[in-house]
């Protein structure tokens, strides 16, 4: 335990978050770890509408950053640098952990001392109406419970560090993602390339507020997800990390026949014929037999209604994946690997000292010094 006798320190990012940021905070106020074992910091990234007042009524420390926002792995870096306990814990700002989550996590980690981070999942009872917002959260919810133990990746949704081992890695990437990406899966990547094990414990849990529109999930699955997925991959090249990073046999598979689907349906739109309808039927009904206990938990929790739905919305979502995947792999062959905002590139080479302070380029990770 720490010398402020706390053993957790939860770190909140917050940006505009002033309409869902209370809930959030009330949540972790009922937990059932006791409150002198935890502390809450909150990180206010250039908000606008109240988050910061907010976050004061709450917050042990709330930082307020100036100017416009920097993202999520900036604001929890900060928020890590003034951290006392000896596990980090993230929360989004659009996330009630249940009553349980802060303890499931002292409990985790006080029964494996060998675990570097634990991550959970998003419940099955999200409040957000509608198809979109159902099927995406839920979606998110089974993929956590489907794989759950040893894992190659981290989620900073509702996941926890060892405070020494985020320090031993470089801590968020906040040079190459300084927007909402997938910075938590690239640290997950460095932190078992630095040898230490990760824990996927669905049973650590929080209620996801977020409201999904289509739009929302189409450019979240392309620009926030699918492309810098594989400039990481295109990035690393062989390496362990980009290895671990490719899906699963049965998700290539799905992809392809979502694609096989999407194709032969516009085939039919334009050929005017029935034909193609028949092909793009078999590749579709195959992928919803892949994801059966999926479809299941989707009427179960909402009815047959969303579960159909739903249907479309998953093949776009594997079809994203091969339009994501392309598109990557130009924008790396193009233009190269992610580089941060002008301005910051040329603050950083000036060696400026600032507050808050330049986002600093990362450390290299173990493959590409074992490179050298």
């Amino acid at each position: 335990m720490n010398s402020n006798g706390r053993l957790v320190s939860v770190i909140i990012p917050a940006h505009q978050a002033a309409s869902m940021l209370q809930r959030c905070l009330e949540a972790l106020e009922s937990s059932d770890l006791p409150r002198e074992r935890w502390e809450l910091i909150v990180v206010d990234d250039g908000s606008t509408d109240g988050t910061a007042e907010i976050a004061a009524r709450y917050a042990d420390q709330t930082i307020s950053l100036p100017g416009g926002p920097r993202g999520p792995s900036y604001a929890r870096n900060r928020g890590a640098e003034i951290a006392g306990g000896h596990w980090l814990v993230f929360i989004d700002a659009d996330v009630c952990v249940h009553r349980d989550t802060l303890r499931r996590f002292t409990e985790v980690s006080g029964a494996d001392t060998e675990v570097a981070a634990i991550f959970g999942s998003y419940d099955d009872a999200p409040p957000a109406a509608g198809v979109p917002s159902k099927y995406r959260n839920l979606l998110h919810h089974y993929v956590h419970h489907k794989n759950p133990g040893e894992a190659e990746t981290f989620w900073a949704g509702c996941g926890a560090v060892r405070r020494d081992v985020l320090w031993e890695v470089g801590l968020f990437d906040e040079w190459h993602y300084w927007r909402p990406q997938i910075e938590d899966i690239e640290l997950g990547r460095r932190i078992r390339q630095a040898g230490y094990r990760i824990l996927l414990c669905p049973e650590i849990q929080g209620t996801h507020l977020k409201r999904w529109t289509v739009r929302d999930i189409i450019a979240t699955d392309f620009r926030s997800r699918g492309v810098p997925w594989m400039r990481l991959i295109m990035q690393e090249g062989d390496s362990p990390g980009s290895r671990t990073l490719n899906l699963e046999q049965r998700e290539k598979l799905s992809t392809g026949l979502a694609g096989v689907s999407l194709l032969s349906g516009l085939a039919a739109i334009v050929l005017r014929s029935a034909w193609p309808l028949l092909l793009a039927s078999v590749a579709a009904l195959t992928v919803m037999v892949f994801h059966r206990d999926f479809y299941a938990l989707l009427r179960r929790r909402c009815g047959w209604f969303t579960a159909a739905a739903s249907v479309p919305l998953h093949l776009l979502y594997y079809g994203e994946n091969i339009l994501s995947a392309a598109w990557g792999w130009l924008t790396h062959i193009v233009v190269g690997a992610p580089e941060p905002p002008p301005d910051v590139a040329a603050f950083e080479e000036l060696g400026v000292d600032t507050w808050p302070p330049v986002p600093a380029r990362p450390k290299k990770s173990m493959w590409q010094d074992n490179e050298r």
